[in-house]
């Protein structure tokens, strides 16, 4: 039994060493020559304005994760949908639109969630409280003086 595992394992320890051979062998072969304009930023070729490393706002990450489930929700619902037809004819068209309905509800509950909490809201403010905290900080030192 564990003998037939042993092409598996040979055909990926090639393939390892294949990859390692390759990234070996290029470091060893390729020419060397960092100048300036080789380490710098590329942008479309032309010179670049400011610092590459900027920060990005983690809420568009959450906007783009509910896309995707929304998306995959569509992707699992269109095979049922296509063959609702069969499932009637076999007299199960209520489980099927059952089992639809459920799987649209449970989304719909986690999309309801995600818009009650604000985290689609494209621009979001700051709350009052972190502006006033903001503004009394700003303000400390001009007392102090």
């Amino acid at each position: 039994m564990p003998f037939h595992f042993a092409n598996v394992l040979v055909f990926a320890a090639i393939a390892i060493l294949f990859v390692l051979g390759s990234l070996v062998g290029g470091h060893f072969l390729r020419p060397h020559n960092p100048t300036a304009e080789k380490e710098m930023i590329y942008e479309c070729g032309e010179k670049p304005i400011g610092q590459a490393w900027y920060n990005f706002n983690p809420r568009f990450y959450l906007i783009a994760l509910v896309f995707v489930i929304f998306e995959v929700e569509i992707a699992f619902m269109y095979p049922v949908a296509s063959v609702y037809r069969s499932f009637i004819e076999k007299g199960q068209g209520m489980l099927a639109f059952l089992e639809i309905f459920v799987f649209v509800a449970i989304l719909a509950v986690g999309l309801a969630y995600v818009w009650a909490m604000g985290d689609l809201e494209w621009v979001k403010g700051l709350k009052q409280d972190v502006l006033k905290a903001a503004r009394e900080a700003r303000e400390q030192p001009r007392k102090a003086a």
